[in-house]
C-alpha cells in the first residue's frame, strides 16, 4: 500500500467521513506523499514521522495531556484492537523481525544510552534498562503481543526523531546509516497500514485533531 493506492480510497470515501478524521488523514497523506518523494534517509524518516503524527495526535485539555509517547502508544493499541484484518501482526512478525531485532540492539537509538553519556544515569544502570527493554520485546514478540512490540519499537524511533528534529545529528551523516535505513524501513510499511486502518474504521472516535483549520 502506497500513498497513491491510499489517496484514490481516500477520494473515493472522504464524503462519509466526520470533520476530524478527514482532516487527519488528508494531513497525513500529504506528508506520505512527500516522504515518498524524499531521495535522502534524513528527509524520508522526517517526512513519515510527521505522517505519522498527523494521524495520532489529539487536542485534549492540556490539564490532562499525556507525555507524546503516552499518546501515540495508546494510539497504537488501538490500532491493534481495530486491525480486523491483523495486518499490523502479519507486519511484525512475517516482515519485520530481523529488522525489530537489529533496532533492539542498537543502543544509538535507546534514550537511556544518551542519560548515560549526559551524566543523568551510570552506566549500570543504562544498561541494565537496555537489557530489560529488550527482553520485554522479545517476550512479546514469543506471545505475539503485537502492541507491546509496537510501543518498544516507537519508543526507539522516538529517540531517532528527538535526535533529528533538535539537531542532534548531522544530515547524511555516516555515523548514524545503520539506525536511519532500518527505521526508514520501518516506518515507510507502517505508516501506511495506520492510515488504512483509519479508514477502515470512520466510526470510531478519534479524537479533535490538531491546530483545526480555521478560515480567514
Amino acid at each position: 500500500m502506497n500513498y497513491k493506492e491510499l489517496k484514490q480510497r481516500q477520494r473515493a470515501e472522504r464524503h462519509t467521513h466526520n470533520e476530524n478524521l478527514a482532516l487527519r488523514i488528508h494531513r497525513s497523506l500529504s506528508w506520505l506523499n512527500r516522504a515518498e518523494q524524499a531521495e535522502d534517509l534524513d528527509g524520508q524518516f522526517i517526512f513519515l514521522w510527521i505522517a505519522f503524527n498527523a494521524a495520532y495526535a489529539t487536542e485534549i485539555d492540556e490539564r490532562l495531556r499525556l507525555s507524546e509517547q503516552e499518546t501515540f502508544k495508546a494510539f497504537l493499541n488501538k490500532l491493534c484492537q481495530l486491525d480486523q484484518h491483523n495486518t499490523l501482526e502479519k507486519l511484525v512478525w512475517q516482515a519485520f523481525p530481523n529488522s525489530i531485532r537489529v533496532l533492539l540492539d542498537n543502543p544509538y537509538v535507546f534514550q537511556s544510552f544518551w542519560d548515560y553519556q549526559s551524566g543523568k544515569l551510570t552506566h549500570d544502570q543504562w544498561q541494565q534498562r537496555f537489557s530489560a527493554g529488550k527482553h520485554r520485546a522479545k517476550t512479546a514478540l514469543g506471545s505475539r503481543d503485537t502492541a507491546t512490540v509496537l510501543a518498544v519499537v516507537f519508543s526507539r524511533l522516538y529517540t531517532l526523531r528527538n535526535q533529528l528534529i533538535h539537531g542532534g545529528a548531522t544530515w547524511n551523516s555516516q555515523v548514524n546509516r545503520g539506525q536511519i535505513r532500518d527505521c526508514v524501513a520501518i516506518m515507510s510499511q507502517l505508516v501506511p497500514l495506520v492510515i488504512e486502518i483509519m479508514l477502515d474504521n470512520p466510526d470510531t472516535l478519534w479524537g479533535d485533531a490538531s491546530y483545526p483549520v480555521v478560515n480567514a
